[in-house]
């Protein structure tokens, strides 16, 4: 069986959580660059369809809006 380790991740962005694309272990978060394990990902935006590493990130994001 193949596996998607080392390989970001597509996914699309739901209000109450995500739904895989194409398969990966990671996203990139849109503002820092930072890659955020799938397993690890909690901040999003619906709207942008973006994923952020931290509620902080994710704070400053929405009030970019």
């Amino acid at each position: 069986m193949l596996t998607a380790s080392g390989r970001a991740a597509k996914l699309m962005y739901l209000a109450n959580g995500f739904r895989v694309l194409a398969p990966g272990d990671h996203v990139i978060c849109a503002k820092s660059g930072a890659p955020i394990a799938l397993d690890s990902l909690r901040y999003w935006s619906v709207k942008r369809q973006e994923p952020y590493a931290t509620a902080e990130i994710a704070a400053h994001a929405a009030v970019e809006e």
